[in-house]
Order: structure tokens, then sequence, then C-alpha cells
């Protein structure tokens, strides 16, 4: 009883529901910047655009792996009137037709095509969260913004590090990856000052936005500024993997019940309501 009652943290979504998201944000932002980077310099970027599609698909592998009945993965696509997991599924599909097709004939208009998918597709991931009303953490109002920009932020350390490994020229990667790392670091404290859940959440937020915001935002600004963008790369998008696997596993806790005031017995006054489990976190 005790346990419908107070805030507990959901089981139903692992390792590998956070891989979904993990692999989908990184894959999304580096197929974005790719595309960006090979619009503006002409550069042949077709394998790093290939890595983050490839990337979406491991992400996607994850969620098929958590299914009980793998085999009825299928019933993913049939209700997309209700279901923002439907929904990512069939924009995916949309997804890889088109990067196929962008990947081949190098269109510039197929890549603008697929930078809009991309982008719907990190949005339908979003949303999932956010549709979770159960989940104090999932349901914030700057849950989607957070995803957003941290996608855009992973896609860009992603970019600088294959960048860096297939000799492609792309010199203003390093600048536009301290710009995202910015707007991800602004997102986040504005969502963590604005959050209100249980004690358990809240405590494991606050202990991740010191070496989040230190080794996941300050150092690869600076290490992308000073011209060390492979190390900023990989600090960018170890940091936006850490941030979803803990907001997936271990801020997700369940709203739990409230009672506006505690009855009395016979002609006694009523005591204050009590919210179990959004007390105060040590």
């Amino acid at each position: 009883m005790r346990q419908m009652i107070t805030a507990r943290l959901q089981r139903s979504w692992d390792l590998r529901a956070a891989g979904n998201f993990i692999g989908g944000g990184a894959g999304t932002g580096l197929v974005l910047a790719a595309t960006v980077a090979t619009l503006s310099t002409g550069a042949d970027l077709r394998l790093i655009l290939l890595a983050g599609l490839v990337l979406i698909g491991l992400g996607l592998a994850m969620v098929w792996l958590e299914i009980g009945k793998p085999w009825r993965a299928l019933n993913v696509f049939f209700h997309p009137q209700t279901s923002w997991m439907t929904r990512e599924g069939i924009v995916a599909m949309a997804l890889y037709a088109v990067g196929s097709g962008a990947a081949l004939l190098s269109s510039p208009g197929l890549l603008g095509l697929m930078a809009l998918v991309a982008m719907g597709f990190v949005w339908c991931q979003g949303r999932i969260l956010t549709s979770a009303k159960g989940i104090p953490a999932w349901r914030a109002g700057l849950t989607l913004p957070l995803i957003l920009a941290t996608a855009a932020a992973e896609g860009a350390g992603a970019a600088v590090l294959l960048a860096g490994v297939t000799g492609a020229d792309v010199p203003w990667l390093g600048r536009g990856l301290a710009l995202l790392l910015a707007l991800r670091y602004v997102v986040w404290r504005a969502y963590l000052a604005r959050l209100k859940a249980p004690a358990q959440a809240m405590a494991a937020a606050r202990r991740l936005d010191m070496p989040l915001v230190l080794a996941g935002h300050l150092l690869p600004a600076l290490l992308a500024v000073f011209g060390l963008s492979l190390a900023a790369g990989l600090l960018a998008v170890v940091a936006g993997w850490v941030l979803k696997y803990v907001l997936i596993t271990r801020m997700a806790m369940t709203q739990g019940f409230a009672l506006p005031v505690t009855p009395a017995r016979g002609r006694g006054t009523t005591g204050t309501g009590v919210k179990p489990g959004w007390g105060a976190a040590s």
C-alpha cells in the first residue's frame, strides 16, 4: 500500500529505454550538424550523415530489445492518433528513406528535407517524455527544450569528433559547438530551477548538476574555443548521454498521492496535508 501512495522510481524503462533517447538524440543532432556543414561548405560529409542514421538505428534497436515480446514491435505503428512512440517510429521510417536518398544523391533538396525530418524525430522523442504525466521530471515544461538542446549539442560534438577522424575541413564546427553548449547550459539550469519533483528526483538532479556544468559545458566550451575540438566534442557527447541516462533512470519518480488535509477521528480537527516522498532531499 505504501508503494501506491508514495512517489517511487519507475522500473518500466531502464538503460535500454535511455539508449533510445541517447542514440536518437545524438544521431539526429549529428544528421543536422552534418547537413548544415555540407550545405554551407560543400564538403562531402556522407559518412558523417550515415553515422547519424546508424546512431538512430542503434537507439531504436535498444527499444526493440526492451520489449517483452519483440516480434510484436510492429504494433507500435498502430496508434498514430494517440501515441508519440508511434509517431516516432513513422518519422524514423521517413528519415531513413529520405536520408538514404540524400546520402546516395548528395541532393541539397533532399539534405534539407532530411534535416526537417530529423528535427521531427527528436521532437517526437521529447514529446514521449512530456506525455508521461505521472512523472514530474518528464512532464516539466522545459523537458522538451532540454531534449532538443542536448541533441543539438551532442550532434555538434559528434560532428567535431568525426570530422577530425575523417579529415573533413569545417572550420566553424568548434565555435558552433561552443555556442550549442552555452544553449544547453542555459536550458538545463532553467529546467533545474523550475523543476518540482519528488525528493529523490530532485536529489538526483542536484547530484548531476555540478559535474554536468563543469565537465559537460564549461570545460568542453573552453577546449573548443582554444582549438582542442576533439576533446571538446567527446565531453559534449558524453555529458548529453549521462544527462539523459539520469533523467530516464534516476529522476523518473512517479507522482504519488497527496492528501489536502489529514483526516481526524471523531470531532477532532483535521491536520495539514501530506505529500509522501516530496519532502526536502538530503
